[in-house]
């Protein structure tokens, strides 16, 4: 591997983004964590990661969430709603 190669490939577990992404969302997920299995689907299927277990719960990151709505729609309880991003 050259050296450009080695700035612009991450190393594998080190995550694909390692800025914040998540400016230009229109809409971002909002657990219900009343209604949350905690079967971890939505952590599965975000494309950027964003998904993330802690103490229990699932939670997601909006500096990096693209408010691309795969984690709502691939939730087999239908906690997850996606909500409009207040302008900034």
């Amino acid at each position: 591997m050259n050296e450009a190669e080695k700035e612009y490939i991450s190393p594998v577990g080190e995550g694909l983004y390692s800025a914040n992404t998540g400016d230009w969302r229109t809409q971002k997920p909002e657990i219900d964590q009343e209604t949350c299995s905690r079967c971890g689907t939505c952590l599965i299927y975000c494309p950027t990661s964003s998904v993330r277990r802690a103490d229990g719960r699932f939670i997601i990151n909006l500096s990096f969430c693209k408010g691309c709505g795969v984690c709502a729609a691939e939730c087999p309880n239908g906690c997850i709603a996606m909500t409009r991003e207040a302008k900034r």
